[in-house]
C-alpha cells in the first residue's frame, strides 16, 4: 500500500480525538517498527490480560513495517494461542513472537470502569486525549444531556483547540481562599480551602472499578477518595457554551453551575454557592506538544459581578508556579 504509514485500530464504541492521534503518532519515526497503545485502568484486567497489551478499546497503533512482518506471519501465529481471548490479546502475543515491545502513550484510554466520569476526565494526565471507550458503560460525560449530544458538546472545544481538550490547570483565588481546578472545554471544580496540586492531579473515585468488588488498590494508577466533609464538596460548573473572538484572538468559554443540593457547611469563609458561571479565555495553542509537556498556568480575573468567576488560561510565565 503506497502512502501508508500507520494502521489504528479501535472497537465499535471507541471515539478518536483524530488531530491528538496524529500528534502523537508524528513522534515515532513510522520506517521503524512502532506497536502504540496503552494498558487498562484496572489493575486486574492487566493481570488477567497484561500490562504489556494495547487494549483494542482504547484503541493502538502499528507502524506499517511492523504491520507487513505482523502478516506474513499472524495466521500461525494466532493458532499456537487458542485460549487468548480477543483480537487486542492475540495481537500482543504476536508481537511478543516478533520481538516488539508496547510503546505507552497515555491519552489512549480503554476506561474500564463504570460510574461517572468526572474523576478521571477532571485530572488528565498531561498528554494529549487521544480516545475514550466504554461510553456507553459509564454515564454521560455531560450530566443532563444524552451519551451522544455530550460528545458533540465536547467536540464543540476539540474543534476549538483540540490539542488542549481537557487538559487541567490550577490557580487559586487569594481573597476568597478558593482552590480551583480547569479542565480546558469540559468542567471547572471550585472548593473551598487550599488543596495541592499534588492533589488536584489526582483522580477522584467518582466511578467505579470494572470488578465491582474491588476496591481502590485495584486500579493501575494513584487516585484520591470524593470528599466527605461538607465543606469540601467541590462546586462543578460544565462548558455550557463556546465561541472564538477574532478580535481578540482568544477562546471564550462559559461554564454553568450544576445545579446541585450541597451539604451545611459550618465554615465562615466564602462559599462559592454565589457563583453561576466561569468564564475562561484561553488562546489555542497546537503546537504545544511540539514542546516539552507542561500543564498549564491558570490566573484568576478581576470580576464586577460575584455571581460570574473569570479565568485566563495558558502557557506559564517564567518562574510562574501554581501556589497560593
Amino acid at each position: 500500500m503506497r502512502d501508508v504509514r500507520w494502521f489504528v485500530m479501535g472497537d465499535d464504541d471507541t471515539v478518536f480525538v483524530v488531530e491528538n492521534l496524529l500528534r502523537v503518532l508524528e513522534k515515532y519515526d513510522h520506517t521503524q517498527y512502532y506497536y502504540i497503545g496503552s494498558s487498562s485502568e484496572s489493575h486486574i484486567q492487566n493481570i488477567l490480560f497484561s500490562y504489556t497489551m494495547a487494549y483494542g478499546g482504547g484503541g493502538f497503533a502499528i507502524s506499517y513495517p511492523l504491520a507487513k512482518e505482523l502478516d506474513k506471519m499472524q495466521d500461525k501465529c494466532i493458532q499456537r494461542y487458542p485460549g487468548l481471548y480477543g483480537s487486542d490479546d492475540r495481537i500482543q502475543a504476536c508481537m511478543s513472537e516478533l520481538g516488539v515491545p508496547l510503546t505507552k502513550e497515555t491519552g489512549f484510554h480503554q476506561y474500564d470502569v463504570y460510574g461517572n466520569l468526572l474523576g478521571l476526565l477532571g485530572a488528565h494526565p498531561i498528554t494529549p486525549l487521544v480516545s475514550l471507550h466504554h461510553l456507553d458503560v459509564v454515564d454521560p460525560i455531560f450530566p443532563g444531556m444524552t451519551r451522544v449530544k455530550g460528545l458533540y458538546r465536547l467536540f464543540e472545544s476539540v474543534e476549538q483547540d483540540s490539542a488542549s481538550i481537557i487538559q487541567q490547570s490550577f490557580c487559586y483565588d487569594k481573597d476568597k481562599y478558593w482552590s480551583i481546578s480547569v479542565s480546558w472545554g469540559y468542567v471547572v471544580q471550585i472548593m473551598r480551602g487550599v488543596i495541592s496540586p499534588r492533589e488536584l492531579a489526582m483522580p477522584t473515585r467518582t466511578f467505579l472499578n470494572w470488578y465491582k468488588r474491588a476496591d481502590y488498590t485495584a486500579y493501575a494508577f494513584n487516585t484520591r477518595p470524593v470528599a466527605r466533609h461538607p465543606c469540601q464538596k467541590p462546586f462543578l460548573f460544565y462548558l455550557s457554551s463556546t465561541k472564538y473572538d477574532e478580535k481578540r484572538r482568544q477562546i471564550i468559554g462559559v461554564y454553568s453551575r450544576y445545579k446541585e443540593a450541597h451539604p451545611y457547611c459550618r465554615w465562615k469563609s466564602n462559599s462559592p454557592e454565589k457563583v453561576t458561571s466561569v468564564v475562561v479565555l484561553k488562546r489555542s495553542d497546537s503546537s504545544r506538544w511540539d514542546r516539552a509537556p507542561r500543564r498549564d498556568c491558570c490566573r484568576v480575573l478581576p470580576s464586577r459581578r460575584s455571581s460570574v468567576m473569570y479565568l485566563w488560561v495558558g502557557n506559564c510565565r517564567t518562574g510562574e508556579i501554581s501556589e497560593l
